[in-house]
Protein backbone atom coordinates (compact mmCIF):
# COMPACT_ATOMS: atom_id res chain seq x y z
CA UNK A 1 0.00 0.00 0.00
CA UNK A 2 1.24 3.81 -0.97
CA UNK A 3 -0.25 6.97 0.09
CA UNK A 4 -3.30 5.14 1.50
CA UNK A 5 -3.74 3.28 -1.67
CA UNK A 6 -3.48 -0.15 -2.77
CA UNK A 7 -0.45 -0.46 -4.86
CA UNK A 8 -1.08 -2.55 -8.01
CA UNK A 9 0.46 -6.21 -8.68
CA UNK A 10 2.98 -6.26 -11.64
CA UNK A 11 -0.03 -8.64 -13.51
CA UNK A 12 -2.46 -5.95 -13.33
CA UNK A 13 -0.20 -3.72 -14.71
CA UNK A 14 0.91 -5.60 -17.76
CA UNK A 15 -2.39 -7.17 -19.33
CA UNK A 16 -1.16 -8.27 -22.22
CA UNK A 17 1.68 -10.62 -22.34
CA UNK A 18 3.55 -11.67 -25.69
CA UNK A 19 2.55 -14.83 -27.62
CA UNK A 20 4.67 -17.57 -26.04
CA UNK A 21 5.74 -16.35 -22.67
CA UNK A 22 3.75 -17.56 -19.52
CA UNK A 23 2.41 -15.77 -17.08
CA UNK A 24 4.37 -17.18 -13.75
CA UNK A 25 6.45 -15.29 -11.13
CA UNK A 26 9.35 -15.41 -12.60
CA UNK A 27 8.47 -13.60 -16.18
CA UNK A 28 6.01 -11.12 -14.18
CA UNK A 29 9.24 -9.61 -12.24
CA UNK A 30 10.91 -9.72 -15.79
CA UNK A 31 8.41 -7.82 -17.00
CA UNK A 32 7.82 -4.62 -14.52
CA UNK A 33 9.83 -5.25 -11.45
CA UNK A 34 8.78 -5.70 -8.36
CA UNK A 35 6.82 -2.74 -6.72
CA UNK A 36 6.41 -2.87 -3.39
CA UNK A 37 8.14 -0.90 -0.08
CA UNK A 38 10.75 -2.24 1.54
CA UNK A 39 13.12 -1.29 4.01
CA UNK A 40 16.33 -0.20 3.71
CA UNK A 41 19.25 1.12 5.88
CA UNK A 42 16.52 1.71 8.65
CA UNK A 43 13.76 3.20 6.22
CA UNK A 44 10.97 2.62 4.49
CA UNK A 45 11.34 3.38 0.86
CA UNK A 46 9.89 2.11 -2.53
CA UNK A 47 12.00 -1.19 -3.70
CA UNK A 48 12.33 0.96 -6.99
CA UNK A 49 14.06 3.74 -5.84
CA UNK A 50 16.25 2.44 -3.75
CA UNK A 51 19.67 2.96 -5.28
CA UNK A 52 22.91 0.88 -5.07
CA UNK A 53 26.05 1.73 -6.53
CA UNK A 54 27.32 -0.82 -9.59
CA UNK A 55 30.74 -0.57 -7.56
CA UNK A 56 29.36 -2.05 -4.49
CA UNK A 57 31.81 -4.42 -3.39
CA UNK A 58 29.18 -7.45 -2.94
CA UNK A 59 28.50 -7.39 -6.85
CA UNK A 60 31.72 -7.62 -8.03
CA UNK A 61 32.75 -10.38 -5.26
CA UNK A 62 29.44 -11.94 -3.78
CA UNK A 63 29.87 -10.13 -0.29
CA UNK A 64 26.58 -10.72 1.08
CA UNK A 65 24.66 -12.86 3.33
CA UNK A 66 20.58 -13.28 3.16
CA UNK A 67 17.33 -15.22 4.02
CA UNK A 68 14.55 -16.62 2.75
CA UNK A 69 11.26 -16.62 4.47
CA UNK A 70 7.55 -16.92 4.36
CA UNK A 71 4.61 -15.03 5.79
CA UNK A 72 1.22 -16.54 5.61
CA UNK A 73 -2.77 -16.09 6.04
CA UNK A 74 -3.48 -17.38 8.96
CA UNK A 75 -7.00 -18.51 10.43
CA UNK A 76 -7.40 -15.73 12.71
CA UNK A 77 -7.12 -13.44 9.08
CA UNK A 78 -3.73 -11.88 10.14
CA UNK A 79 -0.44 -12.42 8.79
CA UNK A 80 2.08 -14.60 10.42
CA UNK A 81 6.18 -15.27 10.11
CA UNK A 82 7.33 -18.75 9.90
CA UNK A 83 10.16 -19.11 12.07
CA UNK A 84 10.95 -15.15 11.86
CA UNK A 85 14.12 -15.34 14.80
CA UNK A 86 15.37 -18.53 13.72
CA UNK A 87 15.65 -16.78 9.95
CA UNK A 88 17.41 -13.69 11.76
CA UNK A 89 19.95 -15.52 13.75
CA UNK A 90 20.99 -17.33 10.89
CA UNK A 91 21.46 -14.22 8.83
CA UNK A 92 23.35 -12.65 11.93
CA UNK A 93 25.64 -15.72 12.03
CA UNK A 94 25.74 -15.63 8.10
CA UNK A 95 27.50 -12.23 8.47
CA UNK A 96 30.20 -13.37 11.00
CA UNK A 97 30.92 -16.10 8.99
CA UNK A 98 31.50 -13.72 6.26
CA UNK A 99 33.12 -11.34 9.04
CA UNK A 100 30.90 -8.56 8.26
CA UNK A 101 29.61 -6.58 11.25
CA UNK A 102 25.75 -6.82 10.42
CA UNK A 103 24.70 -3.10 12.09
CA UNK A 104 21.25 -4.50 13.09
CA UNK A 105 20.28 -6.87 15.90
CA UNK A 106 17.96 -10.06 15.43
CA UNK A 107 15.14 -7.73 17.86
CA UNK A 108 15.76 -4.86 15.04
CA UNK A 109 15.68 -7.52 12.00
CA UNK A 110 12.62 -8.85 12.84
CA UNK A 111 10.86 -5.59 14.16
CA UNK A 112 11.72 -4.48 10.54
CA UNK A 113 10.23 -7.19 8.75
CA UNK A 114 6.83 -6.90 10.52
CA UNK A 115 7.32 -3.17 9.71
CA UNK A 116 7.53 -3.61 5.91
CA UNK A 117 4.66 -6.30 5.89
CA UNK A 118 2.77 -3.89 7.31
CA UNK A 119 3.16 -0.90 4.85
CA UNK A 120 2.73 -2.74 1.66
CA UNK A 121 -0.37 -4.34 3.72
CA UNK A 122 0.98 -8.03 2.93
CA UNK A 123 -0.85 -10.99 5.11
CA UNK A 124 0.91 -13.76 2.78
CA UNK A 125 4.56 -12.67 0.96
CA UNK A 126 7.79 -14.13 0.69
CA UNK A 127 11.04 -12.03 2.38
CA UNK A 128 14.05 -11.06 1.61
CA UNK A 129 16.52 -9.70 4.03
CA UNK A 130 20.22 -9.15 2.77
CA UNK A 131 22.94 -7.30 4.07
CA UNK A 132 26.03 -6.50 2.01
CA UNK A 133 28.77 -4.69 1.31
CA UNK A 134 29.03 -1.56 -0.35
CA UNK A 135 31.17 0.74 -2.37
CA UNK A 136 34.33 1.49 -0.98
CA UNK A 137 37.52 -0.39 -1.26
CA UNK A 138 37.40 -2.10 -4.60
CA UNK A 139 39.98 -4.99 -3.34
CA UNK A 140 38.94 -8.69 -2.84
CA UNK A 141 38.93 -8.22 0.79
CA UNK A 142 37.20 -4.81 0.67
CA UNK A 143 38.22 -2.75 3.59
CA UNK A 144 35.60 -0.22 5.51
CA UNK A 145 33.37 -0.62 3.16
CA UNK A 146 29.30 0.32 4.50
CA UNK A 147 27.38 -2.35 5.43
CA UNK A 148 23.44 -2.32 3.83
CA UNK A 149 20.58 -3.98 4.76
CA UNK A 150 17.63 -4.43 3.08
CA UNK A 151 14.27 -6.54 3.54
CA UNK A 152 12.26 -7.12 0.29
CA UNK A 153 8.48 -8.35 0.67
CA UNK A 154 6.77 -9.49 -2.34
CA UNK A 155 3.48 -11.97 -3.56
CA UNK A 156 5.32 -14.98 -4.62
CA UNK A 157 3.67 -18.70 -5.50
CA UNK A 158 4.84 -21.80 -5.16
CA UNK A 159 8.41 -21.96 -6.14
CA UNK A 160 8.80 -25.20 -8.26
CA UNK A 161 4.78 -24.94 -9.28
CA UNK A 162 1.38 -25.66 -8.16
CA UNK A 163 1.28 -28.95 -10.26
CA UNK A 164 4.61 -29.78 -8.26
CA UNK A 165 3.46 -29.09 -5.29
CA UNK A 166 0.78 -31.64 -6.08
CA UNK A 167 2.15 -34.60 -8.12
CA UNK A 168 6.03 -33.92 -7.88
CA UNK A 169 8.81 -32.40 -9.89
CA UNK A 170 11.00 -34.07 -12.41
CA UNK A 171 15.29 -33.72 -11.16
CA UNK A 172 18.21 -34.15 -12.51
CA UNK A 173 21.76 -35.09 -10.46
CA UNK A 174 23.88 -32.58 -12.51
CA UNK A 175 27.72 -32.90 -12.41
CA UNK A 176 28.39 -29.63 -10.23
CA UNK A 177 29.60 -30.71 -6.65
CA UNK A 178 28.82 -28.99 -3.53
CA UNK A 179 31.53 -27.58 -2.48
CA UNK A 180 33.45 -28.50 0.67
CA UNK A 181 34.02 -26.79 4.14
CA UNK A 182 37.83 -26.42 3.36
CA UNK A 183 37.28 -24.53 -0.18
CA UNK A 184 34.26 -21.69 1.48
CA UNK A 185 32.14 -21.39 4.28
CA UNK A 186 29.51 -23.61 3.66
CA UNK A 187 27.78 -22.67 6.79
CA UNK A 188 26.40 -19.14 5.54
CA UNK A 189 24.26 -18.79 3.39
CA UNK A 190 25.97 -16.37 1.19
CA UNK A 191 25.24 -14.21 -2.30
CA UNK A 192 28.68 -15.64 -3.86
CA UNK A 193 27.92 -19.33 -2.94
CA UNK A 194 24.96 -19.42 -4.95
CA UNK A 195 27.10 -19.26 -8.11
CA UNK A 196 27.34 -23.51 -8.36
CA UNK A 197 23.30 -23.04 -7.87
CA UNK A 198 22.77 -21.19 -10.67
CA UNK A 199 25.10 -23.43 -13.09
CA UNK A 200 22.86 -26.11 -11.71
CA UNK A 201 19.70 -24.67 -12.39
CA UNK A 202 20.40 -23.15 -15.38
CA UNK A 203 22.15 -26.41 -16.88
CA UNK A 204 18.74 -28.53 -15.66
CA UNK A 205 16.34 -25.88 -16.89
CA UNK A 206 17.80 -26.04 -20.81
CA UNK A 207 16.87 -29.62 -20.57
CA UNK A 208 13.40 -28.77 -19.35
CA UNK A 209 13.79 -30.22 -15.71
CA UNK A 210 12.30 -28.68 -12.89
CA UNK A 211 15.46 -28.88 -10.03
CA UNK A 212 18.96 -30.32 -9.90
CA UNK A 213 20.82 -32.43 -7.47
CA UNK A 214 24.11 -31.60 -6.39
CA UNK A 215 26.85 -34.53 -5.36
CA UNK A 216 29.12 -33.79 -3.22
CA UNK A 217 32.78 -34.46 -3.39
CA UNK A 218 32.72 -38.06 -2.81
CA UNK A 219 29.84 -39.26 -4.87
CA UNK A 220 27.48 -38.87 -2.44
CA UNK A 221 23.76 -36.83 -2.97
CA UNK A 222 23.72 -33.36 -0.73
CA UNK A 223 21.31 -31.17 -1.67
CA UNK A 224 19.12 -29.17 -4.61
CA UNK A 225 20.01 -25.90 -5.59
CA UNK A 226 18.08 -24.37 -3.15
CA UNK A 227 16.42 -26.95 -1.09
CA UNK A 228 17.63 -30.08 1.41
CA UNK A 229 16.56 -33.11 -0.13
CA UNK A 230 15.05 -35.85 1.23
CA UNK A 231 14.58 -39.91 0.18
CA UNK A 232 12.13 -42.30 1.57
CA UNK A 233 12.96 -46.31 1.91
CA UNK A 234 10.27 -48.39 3.63
CA UNK A 235 8.38 -45.68 5.40
CA UNK A 236 11.80 -44.31 7.06
CA UNK A 237 12.94 -40.45 6.02
CA UNK A 238 17.11 -40.18 5.09
CA UNK A 239 18.50 -37.27 4.47
CA UNK A 240 22.13 -35.99 4.17
CA UNK A 241 23.50 -35.68 7.81
CA UNK A 242 24.84 -32.44 9.36
CA UNK A 243 28.20 -33.08 8.37
CA UNK A 244 27.32 -33.06 4.85
CA UNK A 245 27.92 -30.33 2.62
CA UNK A 246 24.59 -28.80 2.70
CA UNK A 247 23.05 -25.65 3.93
CA UNK A 248 21.64 -26.60 7.52
CA UNK A 249 18.46 -25.73 6.47
CA UNK A 250 15.54 -24.37 8.91
CA UNK A 251 12.69 -26.05 6.55
CA UNK A 252 14.82 -29.31 7.18
CA UNK A 253 14.88 -28.61 10.49
CA UNK A 254 10.83 -28.46 10.99
CA UNK A 255 10.45 -31.70 8.89
CA UNK A 256 12.89 -33.26 11.17
CA UNK A 257 10.30 -32.30 14.06
CA UNK A 258 7.43 -33.23 12.44
CA UNK A 259 8.78 -36.68 11.78
CA UNK A 260 9.55 -37.09 15.04
CA UNK A 261 6.43 -35.57 15.95
CA UNK A 262 4.52 -37.88 13.97
CA UNK A 263 7.19 -40.71 15.00
CA UNK A 264 8.30 -41.40 11.45
CA UNK A 265 11.88 -42.92 11.70
CA UNK A 266 14.46 -40.44 10.49
CA UNK A 267 18.08 -41.24 9.57
CA UNK A 268 20.83 -38.49 8.80
CA UNK A 269 23.11 -40.79 6.67
CA UNK A 270 24.81 -39.96 3.29
CA UNK A 271 23.35 -42.09 0.46
CA UNK A 272 24.32 -42.23 -3.65
CA UNK A 273 22.28 -42.22 -6.23
CA UNK A 274 21.65 -45.74 -6.32
CA UNK A 275 19.49 -45.66 -3.14
CA UNK A 276 17.94 -42.09 -4.78
CA UNK A 277 16.73 -44.32 -7.75
CA UNK A 278 15.39 -47.40 -5.36
CA UNK A 279 13.63 -44.65 -3.31
CA UNK A 280 9.56 -45.07 -2.74
CA UNK A 281 9.83 -41.57 -2.81
CA UNK A 282 11.53 -38.77 -2.33
CA UNK A 283 10.89 -34.75 -1.58
CA UNK A 284 12.60 -31.28 -1.16
CA UNK A 285 12.11 -28.97 1.50
CA UNK A 286 12.80 -25.45 1.19
CA UNK A 287 11.39 -21.77 2.30
CA UNK A 288 10.75 -21.08 -1.12
CA UNK A 289 9.97 -24.39 -2.11
CA UNK A 290 7.79 -25.90 0.84
CA UNK A 291 7.81 -29.39 0.94
CA UNK A 292 7.96 -30.58 -2.97
CA UNK A 293 7.61 -34.51 -3.74
CA UNK A 294 9.98 -35.10 -6.12
CA UNK A 295 8.55 -37.52 -8.78
CA UNK A 296 11.71 -38.54 -11.20
CA UNK A 297 15.14 -38.38 -11.23
CA UNK A 298 17.20 -38.93 -14.38
CA UNK A 299 15.04 -40.65 -16.41
CA UNK A 300 13.82 -42.64 -14.02
CA UNK A 301 10.15 -42.05 -12.21
CA UNK A 302 9.94 -43.45 -8.22
CA UNK A 303 7.42 -45.62 -7.46
CA UNK A 304 4.52 -43.27 -5.94
CA UNK A 305 4.40 -39.42 -5.71
CA UNK A 306 3.59 -38.12 -3.54
CA UNK A 307 4.03 -41.28 -1.20
CA UNK A 308 2.47 -41.19 2.25
CA UNK A 309 5.21 -40.36 4.02
CA UNK A 310 6.08 -37.36 1.54
CA UNK A 311 2.06 -36.52 2.04
CA UNK A 312 2.08 -36.42 5.91
CA UNK A 313 4.79 -34.64 5.97
CA UNK A 314 3.29 -32.09 3.44
CA UNK A 315 0.37 -31.77 4.92
CA UNK A 316 1.37 -30.87 8.30
CA UNK A 317 3.98 -28.63 7.35
CA UNK A 318 1.22 -26.54 5.10
CA UNK A 319 -0.98 -26.64 8.08
CA UNK A 320 1.55 -25.46 10.77
CA UNK A 321 3.14 -22.26 8.61
CA UNK A 322 -0.86 -21.47 8.38
CA UNK A 323 -1.54 -21.43 11.99
CA UNK A 324 -2.62 -25.25 12.98
CA UNK A 325 -0.75 -27.26 15.36
CA UNK A 326 1.07 -27.48 18.75
CA UNK A 327 4.06 -25.80 17.72
CA UNK A 328 2.22 -22.48 15.81
CA UNK A 329 2.57 -20.48 18.71
CA UNK A 330 6.31 -21.07 19.16
CA UNK A 331 7.09 -20.67 15.65
CA UNK A 332 4.68 -17.98 13.95
CA UNK A 333 5.47 -14.51 14.75
CA UNK A 334 2.21 -12.63 13.99
CA UNK A 335 2.35 -9.38 11.70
Amino acid sequence: MIDGKPSRTCAEKHDTVPVGWRRDAAMVSRMAGIDTLAWFDGEIRNLQEIRVSPLAHALHYGTGAFEGIRCYRQASGRGGVFRLREHMERLSTSCRILGVSIPYDTVTLCEATLETLRANSFDAAYIRPLVFMGEGAMGVAGGDNPIHTLIAVWQWGSYLGDDGMKHGIKTLITSYERTTGNAAPIRGKLTGQYIQSFMAKRQVRALGIDEGLLIDRDGYLSEATGENLFVVVDGTIFTAPDSSPILHGITRDTVLTIAADLKIPVRLERFGRSELYRADEAFLSGTAAEITPVRAVDDRTLRVSPGPVTKAIQSTYLELVRGNGPRATEWITEV
